[in-house]
């Protein structure tokens, strides 16, 4: 492994992760790390209960991982868990690790399968274990159960990307080989973001469940869709084994002899297995760590000369500056315009699971609402025609013409028009008072504490054929008070 420096930089960068996690906010830091992708089912969850050789992760159909769990395993003579939102609380019982995971999961995503990027921290204190991090990020999905917003997939997959694309992250991709590997979610964007393969660990599970006759031999020794760092095949235990509660200890026995017996594997036994994953993937992180520790030094040490001199700034504050309260006026109103952006564009870092609001509200009223109040006009095509002749020959008077008048055009079209005046302002008022509550929502998002008091007026106004809207003029008042 090392020497002893080198064992302590996986539990360094641990802190930071905790330090960053705990304010809330990154510190826009690229911190070494590993995330695992893959598809549902692909076997993520039983890998990492494997490394712990506890039984701790939920387990169900359709999505379970709904929000990134970052896993710090810690080598310790003792076994117990930590989480990072209850601090000073052990966990000896690993089922009570599970509910506690699925509350908190609950809490933030609600119970209808929605996702959340906001990371679980759990540390994983054992003798079994090597040091190590991982992220285990949602499984990929195609199709949205349940209550899931039909863009389920695109939000996984944003999620995904948010910590994949990043230089400092390797992946773990993991993938089933009782499935054709061309079409494997982990690997497509494992390819997608890692082109070279650089950062990319295969990992192939399900060995046991491939047809009679068929192997996974070129893929594991790196000749098909090769990776810079290989591929290494485990052996789960199947769903039979974990409703019957198979002790993982045996998993990994029946694993070692799987490996050892099976004739297109034999030759690769050493290089193969749970254990031997968990021992290269905490080689590979400790080295990643190495390898990027310098630029991570240089980067902190730059925000923190940034920060002592804004600190240094507030050694000579003054309530009563004026320039202060300018500065804090255009700070809110400039986060108070991201803040509604992000609402409008449905971006924001807070999903709200009960009910549709902002962006998605808007469009549900230009896309459902504006249509039903339109359906429901009556429209007689035979009065209609009739209208439309009476028009022309009315026009045309005692003449006989060949072409239809542009005057009996414009007479009916305005007819038409003035019928959908009414479903039209419904659907103005509908927006604007959705706009009403999505300021009021960014308004009251935070409360700023500043010295004095500076109010900001937020007007919202829509026109309708050069008049105010029926809701008029709304000003937001916003108290800041420090």
């Amino acid at each position: 492994m090392g020497n002893r420096g080198m064992e302590e930089l996986i539990p360094l960068v641990n802190q930071l992760q905790d330090a960053f996690s705990s304010i809330g906010q990154n510190a826009n830091l690229d911190l070494p790390q590993i995330a695992v992708v893959g598809g549902q089912s692909a076997g993520k969850s039983s890998v990492l209960e494997n490394f712990v050789g506890k039984d701790f992760l939920p387990r169900g159909s359709g999505i379970v991982t709904r929000r990134p769990l970052v896993l710090q395993l810690i080598n310790c003579p003792t076994e117990y868990a930590e989480f990072l939102h209850c601090k000073g609380k052990k966990f000896t019982d690993f089922d009570e690790v599970r509910q506690e995971i699925e509350a908190e999961t609950d809490r933030v995503t609600g119970h209808n399968k929605g996702i959340s990027p906001v990371p679980i921290n759990l540390r994983v204190y054992s003798p079994n274990v090597l040091n190590l991090t991982l992220v285990d990020l949602p499984g990929m999905t195609k199709v949205p159960v349940g209550d899931q917003p039909a863009d389920i997939e695109h939000q996984i997959r944003d999620m995904l990307l948010q910590f994949v694309t990043k230089d400092n992250c390797l992946l773990l991709a993991v993938s089933p080989a009782n499935s054709d590997l061309a079409n494997s979610d982990a690997l497509k964007i494992a390819k997608e973001v890692d082109p070279q393969g650089l950062r990319t660990i295969g990992v192939i599970t399900k060995l046991d469940l491939m047809d009679e006759g068929t192997d996974a031999r070129d893929i594991l020794e790196n000749k098909l869709l090769p990776l810079r760092r290989g591929y290494i095949g485990v052996v789960n235990r199947s769903q039979k084994d974990i409703d019957g509660k198979k002790d993982i200890t045996a998993a990994l026995q029946a694993e070692r002899k799987f490996f050892l017996s099976h004739p297109s594997y034999r030759h690769l036994a050493d290089r193969m297995g749970t254990a031997y994953l968990q021992k290269i993937l905490n080689q590979q992180l400790t080295n990643h760590i190495r390898d990027t520790l310098p630029g991570l030094r240089s980067k902190l040490q730059s925000q923190l000369l940034s920060i002592e001199k804004e600190v240094e700034e507030y050694k000579n504050f003054r309530p009563d500056d004026p320039s202060r309260k300018t500065k804090a006026l255009l700070q809110m109103v400039q986060q108070f315009a991201v803040d509604f952006e992000k609402r409008i564009e449905g971006s924001g870092d807070q999903v709200d699971t009960y009910e549709l609001s902002g962006g998605a509200k808007i469009n549900r009223i230009f896309h459902e609402r504006f249509p039903f109040e339109l359906v429901k006009l009556e429209s007689d095509e035979k009065t209609l025609r009739k209208e439309i002749s009476y028009a022309i020959k009315n026009i045309h008077g005692i003449r006989t013409g060949l072409f239809t008048p542009d005057m009996a055009f414009e007479t009916i079209v305005k007819r038409q028009i003035a019928q959908i005046k009414e479903p039209c302002q419904k659907c103005v008022d509908m927006v604007i008072s959705e706009l009403v509550n999505t300021v009021r929502q960014c308004t009251q998002k935070d409360e700023i504490m500043v010295s004095g008091s500076v109010c900001v007026c937020v007007c919202v106004c829509v026109c309708l054929g050069g008049g105010l809207c029926p809701s008029g003029d709304l000003r937001l008042k916003v108290e800041l008070i420090l």
